[in-house]
């Protein structure tokens, strides 16, 4: 795997990652979006699956994680501008994106936005806009969760108190979660850690940008869609992802029972042969 930081001017960085081999540069390229706190390190566990398709992933630390400058007052359109940059500086015209969690949210944006280049999207676990007509919104998250968003829509100094006193809280995750996390899906420890090790920045960004207007619609997503959520998410609840389902035309929607926030992904590649018959 090929990293870079790209410039962006006005002494702005991006950390780019890129497993497209140089003697097969015209590999289908996905772009991954991390989730909330991640570094963009492409997922890992499906590496074995997307050599064998043939997929090559793209990523970036979003800005204020890893090796990328923080943007104040991002909002979740601002990753159409990044993946265009970043599919611009290696040459790709037109790829697909995935994200899980918060990066699924992210990833409906540059589905939304850059409609002539996105070939397929893929959303895992992601959040539906706040605010969102017929869906309650923090319905089912685990309490501390909504104390910190509900910290974050009241702006950033109240986000930022929150924070300084916030821990981690094992309620966040069911127990089958758990599980995952400490079998096939431990690489979320390789990401998490280093994209705390800069501060509270980019979490705080996300956070807000998930409570603020998205600058874009998810309903303008004409690309085939497949949303995938666990039915015991605490985290980002289910509901959200039936609410997408129900508002993106082009929208697949896959649920799964017995799953929750992190072992959902046990199911991810599957997404990718649906990926790779779309790219």
């Amino acid at each position: 795997m090929k990293e870079f930081d790209l410039d962006l001017g006005d002494d702005r960085t991006l950390h780019v990652y890129d497993t497209g081999p140089d003697d097969a540069p015209d590999r289908p390229a996905v772009f991954w979006h991390h989730g909330t706190p991640n570094i963009g390190t492409p997922p890992e566990p499906l590496l074995p699956v997307s050599e064998r398709l043939g997929i090559r992933w793209v990523s970036y630390d979003r800005p204020g994680y890893g090796g990328s400058t923080p943007s104040l007052g991002r909002d979740l359109a601002s990753a159409a501008g990044y993946v265009s940059r970043v599919a611009d500086a290696l040459g790709i015209d037109r790829f697909a994106v995935m994200g899980h969690s918060g990066g699924g949210s992210h990833a409906l944006a540059c589905g939304a936005l850059l409609q002539e280049r996105v070939l397929a999207v893929v959303s895992v676990s992601g959040p539906a806009p706040y605010g969102a007509e017929g869906l309650d919104w923090f319905a089912g998250m685990y309490t501390s969760g909504q104390a910190s968003l509900r910290a974050a829509v009241e702006g950033r100094a109240a986000k930022e108190r929150y924070e300084a006193s916030a821990e981690f809280d094992p309620e966040m995750f069911a127990p089958v979660d758990h599980a995952a996390l400490e079998g096939d899906w431990s690489w979320f420890g390789s990401v998490v850690g280093p994209a705390l090790e800069g501060g509270q920045s980019g979490p705080i960004d996300d956070d807000l940008a998930y409570v603020n207007p998205w600058g874009c619609d998810p309903a303008q997503i004409t690309a085939p869609t497949l949303l995938m959520h666990g039915d015991q998410d605490r985290v980002i609840p289910s509901s959200h992802g039936r609410w997408l389902a129900r508002h993106c035309p082009s929208a697949e929607l896959r649920t799964f029972p017995d799953d929750g926030h992190i072992s959902v992904l046990r199911s991810a590649s599957t997404a990718l042969d649906w990926l790779r018959a779309h790219v």
